[in-house]
């Protein structure tokens, strides 16, 4: 199985600027294959294969007005055409929305690096074009090892990369029993096995307090915009740079504690060693139109904590049932079967009309979705 490994990078000046300018190349490769496929199919011609682009572009890179474009690794390029190849191909099947154009301002900068060319050693990664980058973790990533799918990436604050590596699937002796997980806004998940819920982190005083940091350097970010606009535009002055840097930390800093705690609880349900685990296929985008709830639900990360917790059972051997979504979890009786045909969102307790069980609303949920049988 492939697993996926993630440090962080320490560049210098030289290389940040490096780094950047690559994202950059790819950006514009990906943006350039868009614009072709665009043109090709406003002028009556069929979808333009991956091959074609990327001979097309070799092509290109031989001319006088591309000839920056050799400053680079020609591997980020191809990728990127590939990327955006892809992307259509899922956009025709009607997998996902039409691929958009890259904006420099709101699209993560991104690039892919050759397999066979980059290299870890003492600490340190090999970029193609770039040299020698330091690591912030030794040994995190093993040397001398195959490595698929390179990518490096910026999040707002640090630069990263990722690769996969193939490791041998881990031999586990499971029980025979069936977990099912209600995940929820009150908490994060209630698992039939567990007696008590796993709370929302969101509530917690560590991250109400950073959340109103925010909020206060949020105002003043706004408010030295106001000062200094200029008709109708506004000015991005040195100390605008510097607070938005500060809120850029701050939102990295809250994502990573509510990323870490997702990791442990699921660490902690997998580690039961169970050998089903079923869990609820949410509607979040349906949800997210709910403007009361919509952020908490976001804070929450439905999304993320279900792939977490499906890669870590499919690291083990654990079955992941994924429950339909019109299954009555929640107005079904986990005593005696009986379905409620109305139920509120205020109504914490479960109370059977049939057979008077009293139960929370969450933990009924759990235990019916353990039961759950797929037709």
């Amino acid at each position: 199985m492939i697993k996926a490994l993630k440090v962080r990078l320490e560049p210098n000046n030289k290389q940040m600027s490096k780094l950047f300018q690559s994202a950059g190349v790819a950006r514009w490769a990906y943006n350039w294959t868009l614009a072709k496929q665009a043109e090709n199919y406003a002028s009556g011609g069929k979808f333009i294969r991956n091959g074609d682009l990327r001979k097309e572009l070799t092509l290109l890179r031989q001319t006088e007005e591309y000839k920056w474009l050799n400053n680079y690794s020609n591997n980020i390029t191809k990728q990127a055409v590939k990327d955006a190849c892809d992307a259509y191909c899922k956009f025709f099947k009607g997998l996902v929305e039409k691929p958009k154009f890259k904006s420099r301002k709101k699209s993560p900068p991104k690039f892919y690096q050759d397999t066979e060319k980059t290299k870890f050693k003492g600490g340190k990664v090999r970029l193609e074009k770039i040299g020698w980058v330091r690591l912030s973790e030794k040994g995190r990533i093993p040397e001398n090892t195959k490595y698929t799918n390179p990518r490096v990436k910026f999040d707002g604050v640090h630069w990263y990369i990722s690769v996969g590596i193939e490791v041998e699937q881990e031999s586990v002796e499971l029980t025979d029993e069936s977990i099912g997980i209600d995940v929820g806004i009150k908490d994060l998940a209630v698992c039939s096995n567990f007696e008590k819920p796993f709370k929302n982190i969101n509530k917690t005083r560590e991250i109400r307090k950073l959340e109103k940091k925010l909020r206060r350097l949020q105002r003043k970010g706004s408010n030295k915009y106001e000062k200094n606009k200029e008709g109708r535009s506004y000015v991005k002055t040195s100390n605008i740079v510097k607070l938005e840097k500060d809120i850029r930390k701050l939102h990295r800093r809250l994502d990573n504690i509510r990323t870490d705690y997702r990791h442990k609880v699921t660490t902690e349900i997998v580690k039961t060693k169970p050998s089903r685990i079923v869990i609820e296929s949410l509607n979040v985008s349906g949800m997210m139109k709910n403007k009361h709830l919509s952020r908490s639900i976001q804070q929450q990360g439905f999304y993320e904590f279900s792939k977490i917790i499906q890669y870590k059972s499919e690291r083990q051997g654990t079955e992941i049932v994924v429950a339909d979504k019109w299954y009555p979890s929640s107005k079904t009786c986990s005593e005696c079967g009986y379905v409620k045909p109305k139920l509120s969102l205020s109504e914490r307790e479960f109370r059977c009309e049939c057979c008077g069980a009293v139960i929370d609303r969450d933990k009924n949920a759990s235990i019916n979705l353990s039961r759950y049988k797929a037709l």
